[in-house]
């Protein structure tokens, strides 16, 4: 009669539902400011437990901001202990130095989770739109407004950055239920 999508999709949320405590890190990259939020899954209720930015020493050489980056993420994860790691991809600027540099801050960032077994997803600035805004064209401040809507926060309080990072392990979260993601029937 549905042609086994029902018990398909039954299973789906019943797994997803079934998520409870897992912890989730969204990182949004860069060479000056690191945002990042924590969301931890609760029987499909979604906290924030911890977000902001980690700003760089903007002094130092490329090479020891790079030092810098992968220290400050690595002592993040131990303090926050997440489960799943998720980042956003690299957009390509018209400035291909700029894009190279956020490609090797990403590349430390994710040396830092896989160095503690943390598994990283990658999403691009579109998907992570499409999923948490249901539009893949989103401006940061529509971003911004959504995750203060989604985990009742103070609109006030929350950086672009710390937005983008909620963003991105909101995007995470979605994706890997099921919910979030396109489904064929």
């Amino acid at each position: 009669m549905f042609n086994g999508f029902m018990p398909t999709l039954t299973l789906k949320i019943q797994r997803w539902m079934n998520k409870v405590g897992l912890r989730v890190l969204g990182i949004d990259p860069g060479t000056r400011y690191i945002g990042y939020g924590l969301i931890q899954i609760d029987n499909q209720q979604y906290r924030a437990v911890d977000y902001g930015f980690l700003r760089t020493n903007t002094n130092l050489s490329f090479p020891m901001k790079l030092k810098d980056i992968y220290e400050r993420v690595s002592h993040l994860m131990d303090d926050l202990q997440p489960e799943a790691v998720a980042i956003e991809e690299v957009y390509v600027s018209q400035n291909a130095k700029t894009t190279l540099r956020l490609g090797h801050a990403r590349g430390v960032i994710m040396l830092a989770a896989t160095e503690k077994n943390i598994p990283v997803t990658e999403y691009a600035p579109r998907e992570i739109k499409q999923a948490v805004i249901g539009r893949g064209g989103a401006s940061k401040d529509q971003v911004k407004w959504m995750m203060t809507q989604m985990l009742c926060l103070p609109c006030d309080e929350l950086q672009e950055d710390a937005a983008d990072g909620l963003a991105v392990a909101l995007c995470h979260a979605l994706r890997t239920s099921g919910i979030g993601s396109k489904m064929t029937v």
